[in-house]
């Protein structure tokens, strides 16, 4: 969220021996939505060579015949043979604290290989910080919503969160949503926050669903349940106290929040905060931004005392004016709803993707053509696009695909926003 408030984490490449990037513990939610993260199988460092070849491919030559060792010996042989298979320098230097670790279960260090993972999480050989679940985490449901979070390549922990569901509308349409959370790095256990905003906010949202409460007002609800999920963390309602007292609630655990909601043809989405969403239709003739920002900048260009281009310019042009959280102004969620017009995608993301692509044009371009049909790969690619530009921040995003219009369906009523706002009739920027 606030990406200069942490010193440069370090740097995350593996020693020369093993040049493979160390983030592999890569969780895949179960398919319903509401599973835990788990952490997925490491990979070898490079394939396993070949009895008979070196890496490369090139054929060994074929080792001078030796005479059979005695039977005693034999045994001490491939012990050694074996502790330098399984990254053990020759002469067996490190070949014993892998041995050690493989014997005790513990796993081992996913840059050296050689040294076992203490407690703390770091390698006892190398003191190389292991990687945590949160780095990295993907989860799709079915085709219908896929979100993946990274760590970036800056921060030295993952504060964003998502959170997918899929439920049922009392008359059996389906109602799919995506909720994407940017912990606020200034405040204390931005990770906490936004887990709990994203898990709260689910949570409310499917009950909601399922017992015919209106999409608009279902969302609506969720962000207010997020926002005291949130401010529970602080262990304080922040009244009762006099001038002068310390208040702990002050910089209290915060994040923003913004949900996609597509129910029927109908698409509603919600946000606090500076986190976003982006219309992008197949065709991308017409995509658009369906968020304006909670923050400083945004609100200059409202009252028009900046241009953006001024407005952006100036260092207070990211610092947010709503988020959840005990010393939040005030919680007032902004709801809007509208119809797609044609088949396109819905993008949920956090300033960790968007600070790279900006507009809406900037975030068509990097959407790749097929993330409707393939919204995971979408995810992952939107994800690589941030990290590629620098990955200065964590980054988060959520793809959910919009079929279109049904044949012969009528856009919905315009109303009021929750915020006073009036709904977009269409997908056009808020």
């Amino acid at each position: 969220m606030e990406p200069d408030d942490y010193p440069l984490a370090a740097p995350r490449s593996a020693p020369a021996a093993d040049p493979r990037d160390p983030r592999t513990a890569v969780a895949h939610h179960a398919a319903d939505g509401h599973g835990t993260g788990t952490p997925g199988a490491e990979q070898p460092d490079h394939p396993a060579d070949t009895p008979g070849t070196r890496p490369g491919g090139t054929p060994a030559p074929a080792p001078a015949p030796a005479p059979a060792p005695a039977p005693e010996e034999t045994s001490t042989d491939t012990a050694g043979a074996a502790a330098t298979a399984d990254g053990g320098a020759a002469g067996g230097t490190a070949g014993p604290a892998a041995d050690a670790a493989t014997a005790a279960g513990t796993a081992l260090c996913v840059a050296c290989r050689k040294g076992p993972v203490a407690p703390d999480g770091h390698c006892e050989h190398c003191g190389h910080a292991q990687p945590r679940e949160r780095d990295h985490l993907e989860d799709e449901l079915a085709g219908a919503v896929a979100a993946v979070t990274d760590r970036g390549l800056r921060h030295h922990r993952n504060e964003d969160a998502f959170a997918l569901c899929e439920t049922a509308l009392p008359d059996g349409a389906p109602a799919v949503a995506a909720v994407v959370c940017d912990g606020v790095s200034s405040a204390t256990r931005p990770d906490e926050a936004s887990a709990a905003a994203a898990g709260a906010a689910r949570e409310s949202l499917s009950a909601a669903l399922r017992s015919g409460t209106p999409a608009r007002q279902a969302l609506h609800d969720a962000l207010v349940a997020a926002g005291t999920a949130v401010t529970t963390l602080s262990g304080v309602d922040g009244t009762g106290y006099r001038y002068g007292e310390p208040r702990p609630h002050q910089n209290a655990p915060a994040c923003t929040i913004v949900s996609a909601l597509l129910s029927g043809d109908v698409l509603t989405v919600g946000w606090i905060g500076d986190s976003r969403a982006y219309w992008v239709p197949d065709d991308r003739a017409t995509p658009a931004r369906l968020t304006e920002d909670d923050s400083w900048a945004a609100q200059m260009v409202a009252g028009g005392l900046l241009t953006e281009r001024e407005a952006h310019a100036d260092p207070r042009a990211h610092a947010i004016t709503g988020w959840l959280g005990a010393d939040a102004y005030e919680l007032a969620p902004h709801i809007v709803t509208f119809a797609p017009d044609r088949p396109g995608v819905v993008i949920v993301c956090t300033d960790g993707l968007w600070n790279y692509a900006e507009s809406a044009g900037e975030m068509a371009l990097a959407v790749p053509a097929d993330a409707r049909a393939r919204p995971l790969h979408g995810a992952r690619a939107l994800v690589g696009y941030a990290l590629d530009g620098g990955g200065h921040d964590n980054v988060t995003v959520a793809v959910l695909p919009c079929s279109g219009p049904r044949s012969g369906a009528a856009a919905p009523d315009g109303g009021a926003d929750a915020d006073g706002g009036a709904d977009a009739d269409g997908p056009a920027a808020v």
